[in-house]
């Protein structure tokens, strides 16, 4: 059950969910996209919100500015999230039009707003999970998807749900954070994802 518990860090590690967001749109989608438009969009993704923060923070190690990829120490977030913003922000601008593509456009407007917010409370000293702001904001997404174009997408519904659960009890397990850090991460995800619904659902 450990086991269990901890690989659930992993699976639903926060720098996935952007791109995991980015696949069901396109998976689910009825409108029609070049599959060249498709692949372009999802490696630029890829590039932005996964490799480039991976490799940065190996760069913030080895300069000694972090001590763990779990950036258990408040202080240790402020560059990664400050950077995440920029990454964000590049996408909104640069890959992403409000006219095209909606979803996915206020998606990542969403992201932005959670990811400030979040870097907001770091200067005041308080750690949210990132984690669970994640998992929570991308549920949302996924439910909105299914209301918007009117899909059957229960078993994903159902399987996002179990995966905050899983998130959290993950988060509890490890000791990575409190009750309470974890309700304000689902609350970071999940509110800015609401304030942007009205601009494309």
């Amino acid at each position: 059950m450990k086991y269990f518990l901890k690989i659930g860090a992993y699976i639903w590690h926060p720098l996935l969910m952007p791109l995991l967001g980015t696949l069901i749109y396109f998976i689910i989608t009825p409108r029609y996209f070049d599959i060249e438009i498709i692949k372009a969009k999802v490696i630029a993704i890829a590039i932005l919100s996964l490799f480039i923060p991976i490799v940065t923070y190996f760069l913030l190690k080895n300069l000694r500015m972090v001590n763990s990829i779990k950036l258990e120490q408040v202080w240790e977030r402020k560059i990664p999230l400050m950077l995440q913003s920029l990454l964000i922000l590049a996408i909104t601008k640069l890959v992403f039009d409000p006219y095209i593509s909606p979803e996915l456009y206020f998606f990542f407007v969403g992201i932005l707003f959670s990811t400030l917010s979040t870097l907001l409370m770091v200067f005041f000293k308080i750690k949210i999970s990132l984690h669970q702001m994640g998992i929570a904001g991308l549920t949302l997404f996924v439910i909105a998807l299914s209301v918007h174009f009117q899909v059957n997408m229960l078993l994903w519904i159902a399987l996002f749900l179990f995966a905050n659960g899983w998130v959290a009890s993950s988060r509890l397990y490890t000791k990575s954070h409190t009750q309470l850090e974890l309700i304000l991460g689902f609350f970071f995800g999940v509110i800015p994802q609401l304030l942007v619904l009205n601009s494309w659902l």
